[in-house]
């Protein structure tokens, strides 16, 4: 079993606990943004911002709902599916960018700055999310893209740190405590956010008002906890986990890009050679991209389809959080008695009976909805952790971040086809049932292609790798 490090050797006992703590931070400071602004809040305001901009004053409306499209680049878009078309061009831009985001990570010489950095330009864009009024539907749009671009790009460097913060029998447990403490974070202070929105009316704030003091607050949380991981692992600067062909570390800007792009390429090229871990990545893509379509599908769903208000949104994914809080532990729990592998694809069983039973609620069944909002939770945690302590296994040692760059663009508020398709069948049906049945397939496929993966055979693979 390879020793935790840092790049300028093995960390100790207490040096090793200190920088898993601030590495768990990380978690905490970017689940409150996933959580309160990319989950609940932003994609349903963005959604009555562009309502409001394409059928001013009610114009163009039929049953309750806008059907004027916008133009977005000379193409006509729905109102309803303009978020979700947002994070399906995110997750396509996502694709090309951060498996590059990765090449350059692994030949840094402190990838924690390089995580900070991309952390606080996105923070700065989800706080800037309280500009958007008005008919502001196209800086809510940049802003959504910049922000889900720059998460995504903070979380290769993030989950890549694994690897040299746990061995590969800990990986379970640790990744599993940063999930955890990840849900914490987002449930307290989306629980701050839910007062704030009842309380509105009483401290002389609208709605929307209210939702745009909640979205500047996850901005700011993110911002202000990025200084614990930015501080705390200071350690695994140094060497970096990949040196050029001489043997010295790549220096300068253009000849760091330039040496990680040529590594990239070699990367790519190698990629045939570990076809467990293509396999493991492409089953990766299907259910995850129904994971995150759920998540960020649930707030429009909720408020458009079942009729629930802000308040019943934000009360029912709190439910989630606290939820998946334990779910999350408990999975790492399971895992370590059965197998990684087998935990996630009993969660992937749930997660189809969450769907269906989603597709028939009824309107108006809040009841019903914070059930499912509960069973959610119970197997979120546990799919999204043990998925990136099982990749972290499959992957050659030294090119963790340019793999975990190809696992980031399937990653958390960055799914594609999911969501693409979600929006397709919205726009051709004008429901949202429909589109919600549609997901079952993401969880059947990612499900039969994982049971494929042969873990033992991907470790081998990784162990032997040049």
């Amino acid at each position: 079993m390879s020793e935790p490090r840092s790049e300028g050797g093995p960390l100790d006992g207490a040096a090793l606990g200190r920088a898993r703590r601030a590495w768990y931070v990380y978690d905490w400071a970017n689940s409150a943004y996933v959580t309160t602004t990319a989950t609940v809040l932003f994609s349903p305001y963005l959604t009555a911002v562009a309502e409001a901009a394409a059928c001013p004053g009610g114009t163009g409306e039929t049953d309750g709902a806008c059907r004027v499209p916008l133009s977005l680049l000379g193409l006509p878009v729905a109102p309803g599916s303009l978020a979700l078309y947002v994070v399906t061009f995110a997750t396509l831009l996502s694709a090309l960018v951060l498996p590059a985001v990765g090449a350059v990570a692994d030949r840094s010489r402190s990838p924690r700055r390089l995580m900070t950095g991309f952390a606080w330009v996105g923070a700065a864009a989800a706080s800037a999310m309280v500009l958007v009024t008005g008919d502001r539907w196209v800086l809510g749009a940049l802003l959504q893209l910049v922000a889900s671009l720059c998460l995504g790009a903070s979380l290769v460097v993030y989950d890549a740190l694994l690897v040299r913060l746990a061995g590969p029998a800990e990986r379970d447990r640790v990744s599993s405590r940063g999930w955890a403490l990840g849900y914490a974070g987002g449930a307290l202070l989306l629980a701050a956010n839910l007062v704030l929105l009842s309380a509105a009316p009483a401290l002389g704030l609208d709605q929307g008002e209210a939702v745009r003091v909640s979205l500047l607050s996850a901005g700011l949380w993110w911002a202000v906890f990025t200084l614990v991981p930015h501080l705390g692992l200071r350690r695994l600067d140094g060497t970096p986990a990949v040196v050029a062909a001489d043997g010295e570390a790549a220096t300068g800007t253009g000849r760091l890009v330039a040496g990680s792009m040529g590594q990239l390429v070699r990367t790519l090229r190698s990629a045939p050679a570990f076809p467990q871990t293509l396999t493991f990545l492409v089953a990766y893509l299907f259910f995850n991209d129904g994971v995150q379509t759920v998540i960020a599908a649930a707030s429009i769903y909720g408020q458009q389809q079942l009729g629930f208000a802000a308040s019943q949104l934000v009360t029912a994914i709190l439910l989630v959080q606290v939820v998946a809080l334990l779910g999350a532990l408990g999975a790492g729990w399971v895992a370590q008695r059965t197998s990684a592998k087998a935990t996630v694809l009993g969660s992937l069983v749930v997660w189809v009976g969450v769907v269906v039973a989603g597709m028939v609620i009824p309107a108006g069944a809040f009841g019903l909805f914070l059930a499912l909002a509960a069973g959610i939770g119970l197997v979120l945690g546990g799919t999204q952790a043990l998925s990136r302590s099982m990749f972290s296994q499959l992957v050659p040692r030294g090119r963790e971040a340019e793999w975990f760059g190809l696992y980031q663009s399937a990653e958390r508020g960055t799914s594609w086809l999911g969501t693409l398709v979600f929006g397709l069948v919205f726009q051709l049906t004008g429901s949202y049932r429909p589109a919600i049945a549609s997901l079952v397939v993401f969880f059947v496929v990612g499900g039969v292609l994982l049971w494929r993966v042969d873990m033992a055979r991907g470790r081998r693979e990784a162990e032997l790798a040049p």
